[in-house]
């Protein structure tokens, strides 16, 4: 996770008031419709919790495999909008 990853993570997380200590969770939806993102207040059981800077994205099984080699980016827009992408590990 890059560090404006981790900003956008905690920007987000913090207009969730039941989400304060929490974060965002990626959940593989398959082939077709690829990834669904959400905040959390906590993760799921089997979740992997990856921390940087103080952000938590909790992946579920599926996407922990699929993006295993990749690297949370995002970009933030002057009007408070969070635009996510992945990238191939360095």
């Amino acid at each position: 996770m890059t560090e404006t990853a981790a900003e956008a993570v905690k920007s987000i997380v913090s207009r969730v008031p039941q989400a304060a200590d929490g974060g965002v969770r990626i959940r593989d939806t398959g082939p077709e419709k690829g990834f669904e993102i959400s905040v959390a207040p906590a993760p799921e059981p089997d979740d992997t919790v990856v921390t940087a800077s103080g952000a938590q994205v909790y992946l579920d099984a599926g996407a922990r495999d699929a993006l295993d080699d990749r690297v949370l980016d995002a970009q933030l827009g002057e009007d408070g909008s969070v635009r996510f992408a992945l990238a191939d590990q360095a």
